[in-house]
């Protein structure tokens, strides 16, 4: 019995861990209005970000990985644009 509930639990704990990892990469928009065009861009990465999840969801997660991989490089992305945009406000001081 113990050992049953110890099992239960390091797989809820394992499961909770793993959910929040794959969680902290979501992209999200931090870029404000005075790069109008890459905060739009962002915009859309964040949607791409969420509709590639659905398509998980709705197909059981059975693509192979590549929809987790097209998320890491939208995360990427966003990085980038983020990136772009500071480069741009440094340049303009």
């Amino acid at each position: 019995m113990i050992r049953k509930r110890m099992l239960v639990g390091s797989v809820l704990s394992a499961a909770l861990i793993f959910g929040c990892a794959s969680q902290a990469d979501q992209p999200f928009v931090d870029i404000g209005n005075r790069h109008g065009n890459l905060r739009d861009a962002q915009e859309h990465i964040v949607q791409a970000w969420r509709l590639v999840g659905e398509a998980q969801r709705d197909n059981n997660s059975h693509l192979g990985g590549h929809a987790e991989r097209a998320k890491e490089l939208l995360s990427q992305a966003n990085d980038e644009l983020r990136a772009a945009a500071d480069f741009a406000n440094e340049r303009e001081r």
